[in-house]
């Protein structure tokens, strides 16, 4: 193979892996003050809904924490496919549409 043709390909692995951490990192933010604004409101109305009942039933943490770490991989599997597809995309037809 080419040495230009590697150093090419060898770029654009950077250039994606780059790109991926960025993008994931903006929206796992986004994401974490989400459920820091989420959290709290979601125990102050569901402690209360379930204090109505005549059996109580306790909130426990690991409820959130299960919550929270799912709503983070959803946003990591959603932003990695969505980069991969548009890496995996053909450059051409982007700009032929332009």
């Amino acid at each position: 193979m080419h040495t230009t043709a590697i150093l090419a390909i060898a770029l654009r692995t950077l250039i994606f892996g780059f790109t991926l951490t960025m993008m994931s990192s903006d929206f796992v933010v986004l994401v974490v003050v989400a459920l820091f604004i989420a959290m709290p409101t979601a125990y102050y109305f569901m402690h209360g809904w379930l204090q109505s009942y005549s059996y109580r039933a306790e909130l426990s943490w690991w409820i959130f924490a299960v919550t929270a770490a799912g709503a983070i991989i959803i946003t990591l599997i959603t932003v990695s496919y969505q980069s991969i597809k548009a890496a995996l995309a053909n450059p051409v037809k982007s700009l032929r549409s332009e």
